[in-house]
């Protein structure tokens, strides 16, 4: 959001028909406009609840949940949250019980629905994808089911995802920026059609979601791979829970570390596994670039307009597939490595909460569009040494549970974790045959090239969603 002084002139009708409010918010939301531009238009518009399965029953606000967590894969569903709704790797979300949906029906999704966020920051979308058919959602998303009778699902969510039609989204009754979003302020939002540009449109955000699908199916592939190179076993996180001992332990400790958590008897065990069953191993330390294996360095965050700035992705949005940070100023960056990260770097989150559900230690990959970003200090750098092991092949490692459990045990810190440097650069690493890397490696940067392929698609949806309604649907 610009931090801007804004002034802006609007006709006296934008204010008979805003109920005569003064206030200048509505007007500078883009809702009140919006609405104006549609409704000058000539082509035929319909009410979203028209488009939507059973009419308003086709909005649905799943209403609260009793939320009971569970470990076992076979007594829970994956649950997504809020901020996982715009994440491309599901594979580490927390399970809910089953029971939660026998009590409500409602909280499982399916694909080709458009999911918003309706509490906290309202208005964020995403399209259901096949991968996410049959999970959990929260209740601070609401769902929206197109009949397919009638319209094609990828093109509502492309003209709701428009300058057109986020405004209106997150705008209420009068334009007010609302804090919960309701069916009913959604059931009557103006929906152009636009004939043939809506087939061309669904067919470009149909191809972004089936392009994540296969995008992050080739990302397990290459993480199966390169454990069963190196002759490993994953871990996955019901088996880590059962079996870790952390409840009570005895141990030999060192001087230096005295905390119970860096002794978990499984994880010592999985040292010892990689050490033992891999052909070959290297610590964490000797595979890096030197000077690299750290947390990213400070650095003053001016904000500044996009022209002359680069977006700041932090922890929360890192692992989104399209970040949504804010424009800082480029003049304030150090030239470092560990600020402008190279191709094929990893970031993994290193500040934060220990539980099962935090993002601590889970590892991104930053390649293609990602290298437009600039990281915060709170992201641990890795980058590989090439001549030692592919950048890519090391992320499908690092991004394995087993992986992930390692760079767990060397978490130091109370509430807010840690890494101690010292554990992290003795983090076994192991080497697999020079080949099979290159495939792992290549395997990788093409399921990168995906999402950015994805993220292509959509914008053009939109794009031709806008121009289409610009032109008054010709």
């Amino acid at each position: 959001m610009s931090r801007k002084y804004q002034v802006k002139a609007v006709p006296v009708s934008w204010i008979l028909h805003e109920g005569r409010r003064l206030d200048c918010g509505p007007y500078m939301s883009g809702a009140v406009e919006a609405r104006e531009l549609l409704q000058s238009l000539p082509m035929r518009k319909d009410p979203l609840q028209s488009l939507t399965k059973d009419g308003i029953s086709g909005i649905i606000n799943p209403g609260r949940i009793t939320r009971n967590w569970v470990d076992d894969p076979e007594h829970g569903y994956r649950f997504l949250s809020s901020t996982e709704i715009l994440q491309s790797d599901l594979s580490n979300i927390s399970l809910i019980a089953k029971s939660a949906a026998r009590q409500n029906a409602n909280l499982l999704i399916d694909k080709d629905w458009i999911l918003i966020t309706r509490s906290g920051t309202v208005g964020r979308m995403a399209y259901s994808r096949s991968d996410m058919s049959g999970l959990a959602c929260t209740e601070d998303v609401l769902r929206v089911i197109p009949n397919p009778e009638v319209v094609k699902p990828g093109y509502i969510y492309a003209y709701l995802t428009t300058r057109f039609g986020v405004p209106l989204v997150v705008s209420g009754t009068y334009g007010s920026i609302i804090t919960h979003l309701e069916p009913h302020h959604i059931a009557d939002l103006p929906v152009p059609r636009l004939g043939e540009i809506e087939d061309k449109a669904h067919n470009l955000v149909q191809r972004a979601a089936d392009l994540r699908v296969v995008a992050a199916a080739q990302i397990n592939e290459s993480t199966s791979r390169y454990l069963a190179a190196a002759g490993l076993d994953n871990i996955s996180p019901y088996e880590w829970i059962k079996n870790s001992g952390r409840t009570g332990f005895t141990a030999k400790i060192s001087r230096s570390i005295l905390r119970a958590v860096n002794y978990i008897p499984l994880n010592q065990q999985l040292v010892e596994h990689v050490k033992i069953k891999s052909p070959k191993w290297m610590p964490l330390g000797k595979v890096t670039e030197q000077g690299t294996l750290k947390r990213g360095l400070r650095f003053k965050r001016v904000d500044a307009d996009q022209e002359f700035g680069l977006r700041l992705v932090g922890q929360r949005e890192g692992f989104h597939f399209s970040p949504e940070g804010r424009w800082i100023a480029k003049s304030y960056l150090r030239n470092d490595p560990l600020i402008n990260l190279s191709e094929g770097a990893i970031v993994v989150a290193s500040q934060g909460g220990i539980n099962e559900s935090d993002s601590f230690a889970r590892a991104q990959f930053v390649y293609g569009k990602k290298l437009e970003y600039v990281y915060s200090e709170h992201f641990l750098r890795i980058i590989s040494n090439e001549h030692i092991i592919p950048r890519g092949a090391l992320f499908a490692y690092i991004r394995s549970n087993l992986a992930f459990r390692l760079l767990r045990s060397c978490a130091v810190g109370s509430m807010q974790q840690d890494f101690h440097p010292d554990l992290l650069a003795e983090l076994p690493v192991p080497l697999i045959a020079e080949d099979e890397a290159k495939a792992i490696d290549i395997l990788v940067r093409d399921s990168f090239q995906k999402y950015d392929e994805a993220i292509d698609c959509e914008d053009q949806a939109r794009a031709i969603v806008e121009e289409a309604i610009e032109k008054g649907g010709h």
